[in-house]
């Protein structure tokens, strides 16, 4: 199964390079003609939603948007899409940033909980402890 780096995936969001846009759908209509799923491994999720931010200036709406597309395309497998899923819930729903809610959701599928953070925002989402310093 073939899988897409983040920055595939960045041009085919973004279309901010016209040629890169345009080797990108190619490379993606060919594999879903040829019925091949297309795997998204979680840490290229993690880095699209911060390129999406940071360098786009991407808010949590369209953010959500984005990955709510992609993780709805039948052409598409993602790692850990479970713990996505639910990241991508408790992203919707609280004040932490995205990465910590994925740092919560993965720790919560290998039974590994809590999440100890010095974080508060973080520290907010279910399954996070605050690590006091005190």
């Amino acid at each position: 199964m073939p899988a897409l780096d983040t920055n595939v995936l960045v041009r085919y969001v973004v279309r901010d390079d016209a040629a890169q846009l345009a080797a990108a759908r190619r490379l993606i209509a060919r594999l879903v003609a040829e019925r091949e799923s297309i795997f998204v491994p979680v840490t290229v999720v993690l880095e699209l939603e911060w390129v999406l931010r940071a360098s786009f200036g991407y808010g949590k709406e369209d953010v959500l948007r984005v990955l709510s597309s992609l993780f709805s395309a039948a052409e598409t497998s993602f790692e850990s899409e479970r713990a996505l899923e639910v990241a991508l819930q408790l992203y919707r729903e609280g004040a932490a940033d995205f990465a910590d809610c994925l740092h919560v959701a993965l720790a919560a599928q290998a039974g590994e909980q809590p999440l100890w953070s010095f974080d508060k925002a973080a520290a907010k989402v279910p399954g996070t402890e605050f690590l006091r310093t005190r």
